[in-house]
């Protein structure tokens, strides 16, 4: 028998779902109605509001969007792009494989927005001056800042959320998710190149002077305050290092972060002001709502009930690993993968006294991370490239993008899924 409560707190999340989905308003206005209704109507009790508030998760992200808001004026990550080109001299195909490398490693320990924002304009800069498609340069692009994401607990909001509710380390993640990202950024780019050989190419007679147009950048020129780069690219360093031993030094990765914050302002001498208000506040805003609406489903044992559900027809860990990583695929490519993933972590737990968790972690994070690829609403970076790239006259239709993202997705979710079935359930 269903509960008021429970009609209540199923009513409210789909009625923020449908909200976040119409984008008839901003996502973190209908996540803040929707927990304040939750609050209101007292289905989650204040003093239960810590229980379900993850502050690991919006600490983290906090923290390392005010390290790159300081490191931003810097020039750090136009230095990067600018090298990146001059390696590849000029050949069309060195820049499909080495801008998605940069972007994907750059994605691994900054959010995939922050990356495609930095990154785009002189990813937009270098085709013109090759005059060449950018189209299947971007959408590499995207692709890749989606699939490094994956590869590190620090990489994806998702992956953050998962770390934090399961207790999995940066280099679990790193262990378990890195060789998939690795196998599937090269699938990706072969894809690309199959999709768009025939446009992959500068005008014939022109190739040294585009060679001699990408030499004549200068990194250093994109450098704007060397002291400061010197500092940021220090403590980038050190807090990426402390990642890696955060378990060995007893410390959550959202201290680390806080901490490298702190550190780079001090150090840096960034006005405070400065470097807050650039930090993403309606997205940290969107997650504690969020939180607090998924949270009311497990206050009131909707979730349990859902998880009795599924364990009806998943009765292994190889049929759940395939289940739970195809159908976040699929869901978070129409859907934001954030509130999807919030859904998802309790309905894990609540499947852990029949089933071992573990695989699942790793099916969720695949999912939801690589579905985003299918389409061009699928994540928020998709979003961001596509309107920037709108802006500089380069149009990307929903059709351009589904014909090759939801292949893509198909092809990385598959070869992700089998590698975890492979290692966690065995041929």
């Amino acid at each position: 028998m269903i509960s008021s409560q429970e009609i209540m707190a199923l009513s409210v999340f789909v009625g923020v779902y449908a909200l976040i989905m119409s984008e008839r308003i901003h996502r973190t206005v209908a996540a803040m109605i929707g927990a304040s209704l939750i609050l209101i109507l007292n289905i989650v009790p204040w003093e239960q509001v810590p229980k379900y508030l993850d502050l690991n998760t919006i600490l983290l992200l906090a923290g390392m969007m005010t390290v790159v808001n300081i490191a931003r004026d810097s020039g750090l990550f136009e230095y990067i792009a600018i090298k990146t080109a001059r390696l590849s001299k000029g050949n069309p195909m060195k820049v499909l494989l080495l801008f998605p490398i940069i972007t994907a490693l750059v994605s691994a320990v900054l959010d995939n927005v922050t990356t495609v924002l930095l990154l785009t304009p002189m990813l937009i800069y270098i085709t013109r001056q090759m005059d060449i498609n950018p189209l299947p340069f971007l959408l590499a692009e995207v692709f890749a800042s989606n699939i490094g994401g994956t590869a590190t607990l620090i990489g994806d909001p998702p992956n953050i959320m998962i770390g934090s509710a399961a207790g999995l380390s940066f280099n679990k993640f790193l262990v378990n998710m890195a060789p998939i990202a690795f196998l599937d950024l090269f699938v990706t780019v072969g894809i690309i190149y199959l999709a768009y050989r025939g446009t992959i190419g500068s005008h014939k007679g022109r190739s040294e002077a585009i060679r001699l147009s990408i030499m004549s950048l200068r990194g250093e020129e994109a450098i704007k305050d060397r002291t400061l780069f010197r500092k940021s690219v220090v403590m980038i360093t050190a807090i990426i290092v402390a990642f890696f031993f955060h378990d060995r030094l007893g410390l959550q990765p959202a201290v680390i972060a806080l901490s490298g914050a702190s550190l780079l302002l001090l150090w840096s001498g960034t006005s405070p002001e400065y470097a807050l208000e650039k930090v993403e506040w309606a997205t940290l805003f969107f997650f504690g709502g969020l939180f607090i609406v998924v949270g009311s489903l497990v206050e009131t044992g909707a979730i349990d009930q859902l998880a009795d559900w599924m364990l009806g027809y998943v009765h292994t860990e190889g049929e759940a690993v395939l289940l739970i990583s195809w159908f976040s695929a699929f869901s978070s490519a129409v859907v934001d993968n954030i509130p999807f993933t919030a859904t998802m972590i309790p309905l894990i737990k609540a499947m852990g006294g029949n089933l071992s968790t573990y695989p699942l972690w790793w099916a969720l994070s695949l999912g939801a991370c690589l579905g985003g690829n299918g389409t061009a609403i699928g994540a928020s970076a998709n979003v961001v490239v596509v309107g920037m790239a709108y802006r500089e006259g380069i149009r990307i239709t929903f059709g351009d993008f589904l014909k090759v993202g939801m292949l893509i997705m198909l092809a990385t979710v598959g070869v992700g899924s089998a590698l975890i079935w492979v290692r966690y359930v065995g041929l």
